[in-house]
């Protein structure tokens, strides 16, 4: 232990972090940069930041003060100790709807302050597209902006008061007319007033340096506005009172579809005599879909407010009519806004891989210049892209002028990183020249902040130093941001990676087949870091159970990068670093789908524990759950299920087969049927080969744990006038399968049955050498199904997923992978695409439960709710994960997240629903929960479909 840590723990009351994950976790923020810190401490109070300033002060360390750690210019990291605010100071002390303010604590997450005031009929004005998981912190120290900036301005507009400790320990409240202002802040602006009053550019979006003009006498000389956008240079802030606005009560979208995106910034600036909320663009080349879009190749989002929805209509109708548009659209339905909307707020994400699917990154993210300056700004950035042989697609604040853009920057080599820089100082001038700011939102960090000069002359920078001085007079808070910067092509995070690819198991076709450019995928956006409920999402399951930064998608992504780097974690795969914050993913693949970057974990996490165990012995969990299949199948031939049941209710006899299993002692086991699926299949003896063939995978949950399933899809399949096979186990070319449809029934019917397997459990315990061998059997028993057209059916959606995603990205060198994960099809995707014209029962109930987390990341559920629809079965199913997941919450120690998980989304949603409801669970591992959890059994959509046949 270091005598800084040392000192640090006997000073502090909270928690403090000198060890490998605690430092890799905040190496970066959302930028390009990389910076390893010292320690990691999260204060529980102001005095613990006090404490944590003065043992730094007299150890020469710096403080860079860290909230979501979504910062996007490098201003969040730190080579020092970093203090972590969201995990103890993150409360609303205080709201008051009287006077419209509140009063926060600095990691307070922004949507925690809206939920507060929304009842109120209140909220905080600026809203980042972050603002699930952004502090007010992190917004004051950067002065964050977001969409309805037109209507409520920047978040320096919304601050009150702020409670702030220098780096000498000296506590100041400050506010207007000087109060807490620093001793020598005064006399310094009063000998620059006339610099102060004619050196800044006039625009909304005017974010870049320290705002000293907010400390002129016209102005109010506001401290606390001033301290706005410091990024946490000056003082460290410990309380903000802030400004709340009157949220209105209806909210209609406008959305004008333009030509060109130069076309959409030059109307922009026309719509704001309107008092629009938002006047946000974006072009044709960020959006995946252009479905639901009015027709044009870039778009305003415009959205107006009112009393009544009525009133909120009849202005965005009115912003239609102003507005020389291609095409329009306006949208009143809430859930139609919040779908529009997240096409903006994922860009951020989304514009970090470009259609092609190489790399962009940020940098040069928010610049802004006045609005009726923006088309031609856009124009002049669009030829200096091309001019440097580059890619960006710009979208953002088109009413404030502010353009937010992610650009195919190679920092991966000297000569793309010196392009990065020339390219930065070109555009730089050009951001001048059209009379803007360098930054308008995310403030300058140390992306921009050596380029200030050209903006503002030596002379106004020279200034921000002293102003430096008078706050900070040791340059412990934050150094190498805003003054006496550190270069902008130094520190990249980047440049620490391997440049040769590693050898790993999976294809990863989506990066080249590098994983290091799979890790990479991860900027930051941090997403995965939102904790209220999400409605359908998923993603993070786990740091929603936690809290904890490890257990979030970015943590695990930062751990694996910092493994690639070697420096801060040193034992490549083997590391207990990296093999401790998996333990936690439970492979639910939410990030695949939810992430807006397609992080893939679960995959991630396979590939890392085939490494780490290679060569060595497993824990027992991944041989008694990871060998399912097998097991369950010996039990099947030697027909002991039901000695194994009545040995698995003798409470002694279980605990010890659970601890000697690595199996959680609160589960209890599940009980095998007594006749499995294919047992009874061949029980029924061989169908009549007529109807369209649909090949039914009898997975391993469904074959010995509840082939109730099996059976009902059986019955509900044949109503619908399918012919339902299983899969063969001989080859059968030469046979005509490839040659009509009657043959090719016929072959599959005649066919012995067999024992296919997705390997679905091999691989989420990360044993890829056996999975790709039971794969490979699989493809070779499935060759004849190949040769036809017949879809593969499969009911449980965990199986479904590792059919169309893990098998061909694992047997990416075999083209059978890929023609058989095209197949595969959800039992509801199968009745809609095979038997459009059959109708199912009326169900005619209301319907609880929750969509398998597989299900939604990989085969989407829109077959599902039109099927749940045309039965009338009403209602919405919850969204997250169930929290058992396979085989994770049956792992010892894992009970605690896995119960959390499931108190998350779904137990809540079983409780209210109506009485008399239906609870759908199609994954086997979702109704195991319910069951075990809430004593409640969860039913396959087809169990209720069939039940209902049978009744009529």
């Amino acid at each position: 232990m270091t005598d800084l840590e040392a000192a640090l723990r006997r000073a502090v009351g909270g928690e403090v972090g000198f060890d490998v994950t605690s430092r890799a976790l905040t190496t970066m923020d959302a930028s390009n940069y990389r910076r390893v810190p010292l320690g990691v401490v999260a204060p529980r109070d102001a005095d613990d930041v006090a404490a944590v300033l003065e043992v730094c002060r007299a150890h020469g360390t710096p403080v860079v003060a860290r909230g979501g750690g979504t910062s996007i210019a490098g201003q969040a990291t730190g080579t020092g100790v970093v203090l972590d605010f969201t995990r103890h100071m993150n409360r609303l002390i205080d709201l008051d709807p009287g006077t419209r303010t509140a009063v926060v604590q600095p990691g307070l997450v922004l949507d925690r302050l809206q939920e507060a005031a929304a009842p109120h009929g209140l909220r905080f004005g600026p809203d980042p597209s972050t603002h699930s998981r952004c502090t007010l912190g992190g917004m004051i120290g950067n002065n964050s902006c977001g969409s309805h900036s037109v209507a409520w301005g920047t978040t320096a507009d919304s601050v009150r008061e702020l409670s702030v400790l220098t780096a000498r320990g000296r506590s100041l409240r400050l506010g207007p007319d000087w109060a807490g202002a620093p001793a020598g802040l005064r006399e310094l602006v009063s000998g620059e007033a006339a610099r102060l009053r004619t050196g800044f550019p006039d625009l909304p979006r005017r974010i870049s340096g320290y705002a000293l003009d907010a400390l002129l006498p016209e102005r109010g000389a506001d401290v606390a506005r001033s301290f706005c956008g410091s990024e946490g240079t000056l003082g460290v802030l410990t309380e903000a009172v802030v400004r709340l606005v009157e949220s209105p009560r209806a909210r209609a979208l406008a959305v004008l579809g333009y030509a060109d995106e130069a076309g959409a910034a030059e109307a922009a600036a026309g719509l704001l005599p309107l008092a629009p909320l938002t006047v946000e663009g974006m072009a044709v080349d960020l959006v995946p879909s252009t479905r639901g879009l009015p027709r044009g190749g870039a778009w305003l989002f415009v959205e107006t407010g009112g009393d009544s929805p009525a009133q909120a209509r009849a202005r965005a109708e009115a912003v239609v009519r102003a507005a020389d548009v291609v095409d329009a659209l306006v949208v009143t339905d809430p859930a139609g806004q919040r779908r529009l909307w997240r096409v903006r707020e994922d860009a951020s994400g989304t514009a970090t891989r470009m259609a092609d699917g190489s790399e962009a990154w940020p940098g040069w993210e928010d610049c802004a210049v006045p609005p009726a300056r923006l088309g031609g700004y856009l124009r002049d950035f669009r030829a200096l892209l091309t001019a440097h042989g580059l890619r960006g697609t710009p979208y953002g604040h088109f009413g404030d002028g502010c353009i937010h853009v992610r650009i195919d920057f190679d920092l991966m080599t000297d000569a793309g990183v010196a392009r990065f820089r020339r390219f930065s100082e070109e555009l730089a001038d050009l951001v001048v020249a059209h009379g803007g700011s360098l930054s308008g939102e995310h403030g300058d960090g140390q992306a921009r902040a050596e380029l200030l000069p050209r903006m503002y002359g030596e002379e106004t920078v020279a200034l921000f130093a002293r102003a430096k001085g008078v706050w900070d007079p040791d340059d412990l808070l934050n150094p190498g941001m805003l003054v006496r910067p550190a270069p902008l092509d130094t520190d990249l995070r980047f440049s620490v990676l391997p440049r040769e690819p590693v050898d790993v198991e999976f294809g990863y076709p989506a990066d080249g087949g590098d994983f290091s450019a799979a890790v990479r995928r991860c900027v930051g956006v941090a997403k995965c870091r939102t904790t209220s409920v999400t409605g359908s999402g998923v993603m993070c399951p786990s740091f929603r159970a936690t809290g904890d930064e490890a257990h979030s998608t970015r943590g695990r992504a930062r751990l694996l990068h910092e493994m690639l780097a070697g420096e801060v974690v040193t034992d490549g795969w083997r590391s207990t670093e990296v093999r401790d914050a998996l333990d936690l993913c439970l492979s639910c693949k939410g990030c695949r789908s939810d992430c807006p970057v397609e992080v893939d974990m679960a995959t991630y996490k396979a590939e890392f524990l085939h490494h780490h165990y290679a060569g060595r012995r497993r824990p027992a969990a991944h041989y008694t759950m990871g060998w399912l299949p097998v097991w369950l199948r010996w039990a099947a031939r030697a027909r002991v299920a039901p000695v194994v049941n009545a040995l698995a209710s003798v409470r002694p006899l279980a605990a010890v087969a659970k601890r000697l299993g690595g199996i959680a002692g609160e589960r209890d086991v599940p009980r095998l049927a007594g006749e499995t699926f294919s047992r009874w299949w061949r029980g029924r003896g061989v169908p009549r080969a007529e109807g369209e063939p649909v090949v039914l995978w009898p997975d391993t949950f469904t074959e010995h744990l509840s082939p109730s399933v099996g059976r009902a899809a059986v019955r509900v399949l044949e109503a619908a006038g399918l012919r339902v096979v299983l899969p063969p186990t001989l080859r059968t070319r030469g046979r005509g399968l490839a040659d009509g449809r009657t043959r090719s029934a016929t072959a599959l019917l005649t066919a012995r049955r067999g024992r296919v397997c997705c390997g679905l459990t091999y691989v989420s315990t990360g044993q890829l050498d056996r999975a790709r061998a039971v794969m490979r059997r699989t493809l070779d028993l499935m060759e004849p199904v190949l040769e036809t057209s017949a879809p593969v059916v499969v009911l449980e959606p965990s199986c479904a997923a590792a059919l169309r995603t893990d098998l061909p990205e694992l047997l990416h060198d075999d083209p059978r992978a890929a023609r058989l994960a095209a197949r595969v099809v959800t039992f509801a995707q199968a009745l809609e695409r095979h038997a459009p014209d059959w109708r199912p029962p009326a169900v005619g109930l209301s319907a609880v439960g929750q969509t398998h987390c597989h299900q939604h990341a990989v085969l989407g559920d829109a077959a599902e709710r039109r099927l749940r629809e045309a039965a009338g079965l009403t209602g919405d199913l919850a969204g997250g994960c169930c929290g058992l997941a396979g085989n994770f919450g049956f792992e010892d120690g894992h009970y605690e997240v896995s119960a959390a998980c499931a108190e998350d989304q779904l137990l809540p949603a079983v409780r209210e629903a109506p009485e008399g409801a239906v609870v759908l669970a199609d994954g086997f591992s979702c109704r195991t929960q319910l069951e075990q959890l809430a004593g409640v059994r969860g039913r396959h959509l087809a169990e209720v479909l069939a039940e209902r046949l049978e009744g009529a």
